[in-house]
């Protein structure tokens, strides 16, 4: 008699394991939530301060335009912009470095004699961390005015460019875990399954993709920190700017050791998947681990050193704990998805191999707790920025994940802990089992006389058939191997997520250099110096028909900074009076400023309104009103007020 495959009836593991399945979808809903609702990646170095302030108002243009930055970056002789109104160039170009200890400055000259009106300030850089940043601001000489300059609507590295090198940063982290996670799979848990093709291809395409990410990162890394065209990749002088940056260096090194690790993933598939002597293959081993071990950890560096780990606090500990992170993760998620293919795969895979990738598995966890937990609060640094930035809750979300695979991964240890009662392969069956029949039979060879090699030959591959469709049988009727091949399913997917936050994370400003970067803007932008709201009346008279009427004027908050203005005409008796203009300037003589025009807009008949009016300093200013009430009639009047 056949025998057939055991039922499975509801399961006190399956019912968790669907949970778990559940709550990753939840979460991975959660995440897609956080990332429609946040715009998109920030740059890194912030900008915490200029010289004249955004949206300032001076007497007389200054001499030059200084920007402070919340980190390192690096500037090249366009990094810094000046515009006037026309959108000519006001500077002289080539940023000056005037850093001095902790505070990062730079500024750029400006021509003499530039005349009134609004000036716009373009910058962009690259980061101490590799990311491009870019930002615009405006300030006005003498009073604001009508600028042709556009503010850039996105900032740099996006665009098709920017799409091209975040997919190639996705590939290459998974290209990574793929090839060293499969190595170290097969080096510490299952040697034997150096010979294994499907292991082999895994290994492999991992290489293939790394290597294809990295050089396609080298040649988009000029136009992505600069001129955002791709047809600029295969520009030579920009290539060789690269090489010149410390990220085109890391690029590079990685390149150089990836080809040492073709030649390691040749002698761990070739020689050492055919050695049979147990003290010639234990020797290799050790070289091979020796070997593969400096490879991964070359590897790793290349990535803390051109990213976050290599600025910000303590970048001398940062840099090995986060080689140590990222080698944590290879070897837990390359070694699940390398666990999850001889499962399905592989005939023979032993319940051995398995507990050793359990153990393996386990080290890494605790050294990604360790490691996670001080990248945490080296990124983060306080509750408010877990919670209100934009890293801090992509972090949440990576601690409730990696919490989901923790549960799903103790699941798969109890399927583990079954498999361990047996010896031998996996996919081992009972002797019922075994000595079930086929349902198709086997075929008999005739004699050697009766058969020629032609046919011998199909009977030899028919016979390899019907073994594998016996074995296949045998691993499918396999109840704890089934129920493993299932946790570690959801493991792996939950594992492609947790990548996948993980890389938006190394794009995204750390919730430390945000909040730093905003108190930083709070304490230079232009605060208004609170005076309490100005109610002014100004009688006049144009001499005209209808000329005579009153101008009640508004102003809020009435300090330095911007002010908001209304402005009511009334005619004697106190109705609304419609003129055809009514103008406004604020003189401070004193300072020799202005006058500084205000051309406010009409609301309502008698109601007109002017906002953002810039009142640069504190002291007594003159307020002159113009009020024209025909073609001919017009009259100015004006009164003194303490403003500030």
């Amino acid at each position: 008699m056949t025998a057939t495959a055991p039922r499975l009836g509801p399961s006190p593991i399956r019912r968790p394991l669907a949970a778990a399945a559940l709550l990753a979808m939840l979460i991975s809903l959660l995440l897609g939530l956080v990332l429609a609702g946040a715009s998109p990646a920030s740059a890194h170095a912030a900008l915490t301060g200029s010289d004249p302030q955004d949206g300032a108002v001076v007497a007389t243009a200054p001499e030059e335009v200084t920007l402070t930055f919340s980190e390192q970056i690096a500037m090249d002789d366009d990094s810094i912009r000046v515009l006037d109104p026309s959108g000519e160039r006001a500077d002289e170009g080539a940023p000056r470095d005037l850093t001095s200890g902790g505070a990062v400055r730079y500024a750029v000259q400006l021509h003499s004699g530039l005349p009134d009106g609004t000036y716009t300030v373009a910058w962009q850089a690259v980061s101490a961390d590799s990311h491009p940043v870019s930002g615009a601001f405006t300030f006005s000489v003498g009073a604001p005015s009508e600028t042709t300059v556009a503010l850039p609507s996105s900032g740099a590295g996006g665009g098709l460019v920017g799409a091209l090198y975040g997919i190639a940063r996705y590939a290459a982290y998974a290209g990574f875990i793929l090839l060293a996670g499969g190595s170290a799979f097969v080096l510490a848990c299952w040697q034997r399954g150096a010979g294994a093709r499907p292991l082999q291809r895994l290994v492999v395409r991992g290489w293939v993709t790394l290597t294809a990410a990295t050089l396609a990162m080298l040649l988009l890394r000029s136009p992505y920190t600069g001129s955002g065209k791709l047809s600029d990749a295969f520009d030579l002088d920009g290539l060789q700017a690269v090489l010149d940056t410390k990220p085109g260096a890391a690029l590079v090194s990685r390149l150089l050791l990836l080809g040492a690790s073709a030649l390691f993933i040749a002698v761990l598939f070739g020689a050492y998947a055919k050695r049979e002597d147990e003290k010639e293959k234990q020797d290799l081993t050790f070289g091979l681990a020796t070997g593969g071990a400096v490879i991964a950890i070359g590897i790793a560096g290349t990535w803390a050193l051109a990213e976050h780990a290599s600025t910000g606090i303590q970048p001398g500990i940062a840099m090995p704990v986060d080689v140590l992170h990222l080698l944590a993760v290879a070897a837990w998620l390359g070694g699940l998805t390398a666990l999850l293919v001889a499962l399905y795969r592989t005939p023979d895979i032993t319940s051995s191999a398995v507990r050793r990738f359990s153990r393996v598995a386990f080290g890494s966890v605790i050294v990604l707790a360790a490691t996670g937990l001080y990248q945490s609060w080296r990124q983060v640094g306080s509750w408010s920025a877990l919670t209100g930035t934009r890293y801090g809750q992509l972090l949440l979300v990576k601690v409730a994940l990696v919490a989901v695979l923790l549960g799903v991964a103790w699941i798969s240890r109890r399927w583990t802990g079954r498999l361990t009662e047996r010896t031998g392969p996996v996919s081992a069956t009972d002797d019922t089992t075994a000595a079930a029949p086929s349902e198709s039979p086997e075929p008999v060879a005739a004699s050697d006389e009766e058969v020629d090699p032609e046919r011998a030959a199909q009977l030899s591959r028919q016979r390899a058939a019907l073994t594998a469709t016996k074995e296949k049988r045998a691993r499918n009727a396999d109840p704890d191997r089934s129920g493993l091949r299932r946790s570690v399913m959801v493991e792996t997917g939950i594992a492609v997520v947790l990548l996948v936050v993980t890389t938006i994370l190394t794009s995204t400003e750390p919730g430390r250099t945000e909040e730093e970067a905003a108190r930083g803007n709070t304490t230079t932008a232009p605060a208004p110096v609170a005076g309490g709201q100005l109610n002014l009346s100004l009688p006049f008279d144009t001499g005209g028909r209808n000329g005579k009427g009153t101008v009640r004027l508004d102003i809020s908050p009435g300090g330095t900074g911007a002010n908001s203005v209304h402005l009511w005409v009334d005619a004697p008796d106190g109705r609304p009076l419609d003129v055809p203009e009514v103008k406004l300037a604020f003189t401070l003589e004193s300072k020799d400023i202005g006058p500084l025009p205000v051309v406010p807009d009409r609301l309502t008949e008698g109601h007109w309104t002017a906002s953002g009016v810039q009142i640069p300093m504190a002291g007594d200013w003159k307020v002159a009103v113009t009020v024209r009430t025909s073609d001919i009639d017009q009259t100015t009047t004006d009164k003194n007020v303490k403003i500030g």
